[in-house]
């Protein structure tokens, strides 16, 4: 196959792998598929074409943490969940509450999270939240005892549609609102 030798191709090229890819693309992975014929600045370029090609079609182009990726809008995420048979995991309380206190106050230690709860922490919620790739291991404190420090991931922002963890909605939004957890 020869090298795409226009910019017509080249966003045919980019718009197949971002459809096909199983997961976000990076713009390195992105510029692989050029043989390192493409400057960043143009790869943006096409990346902004193809939001705007695809604006009025029934998916966007998202940039998230890792990358950028095809998604259908929301206005039609509860019909595509109909698809999948399986059940969405629903989480508990303390899971919630321990995955919020992590993206806010990273990194934290457990301890941490139990003196902001007031209880102890289960160490089946932070399995939970580690099996899922929510959160991470990134440190340990320079304290006795060399806790560990935990941060939420990049798989985490992917899931949320967050490019990075300033995206979140400001934690005062959250005390003012009165919005029940499954328990």
């Amino acid at each position: 196959m020869k090298e795409p030798d226009n910019i017509s191709e080249m966003k045919q090229i980019l718009e197949a792998a971002l459809l096909t890819a199983g997961q976000p693309l990076s713009l390195d992975d992105m510029l692989k598929l050029f043989a390192g014929r493409m400057e960043r600045t143009t790869l943006r370029m096409l990346l902004d074409e193809l939001k705007i090609d695809w604006a009025e079609k029934t998916l966007e182009l998202v940039q998230v943490a890792t990358g950028y990726r095809f998604q259908a809008k929301p206005q039609f995420s509860e019909f595509i969940v109909r698809l999948s048979p399986e059940r969405q995991p629903k989480y508990s309380r303390a899971v919630m509450e321990t995955l919020a206190i992590i993206a806010y106050r990273q990194p934290v230690t457990r301890g941490d999270i139990e003196q902001i709860r007031g209880v102890a922490v289960n160490p089946n919620v932070m399995r939970q939240l580690q099996e899922r790739d929510w959160i991470d291991v990134v440190g340990q404190r320079e304290v006795p005892g060399r806790p560990s420090l935990y941060a939420t991931t990049k798989h985490f922002l992917d899931d949320l549609n967050l490019r990075s963890i300033s995206e979140l909605p400001p934690f005062e939004d959250f005390a003012q609102a009165e919005i029940p957890l499954d328990s």
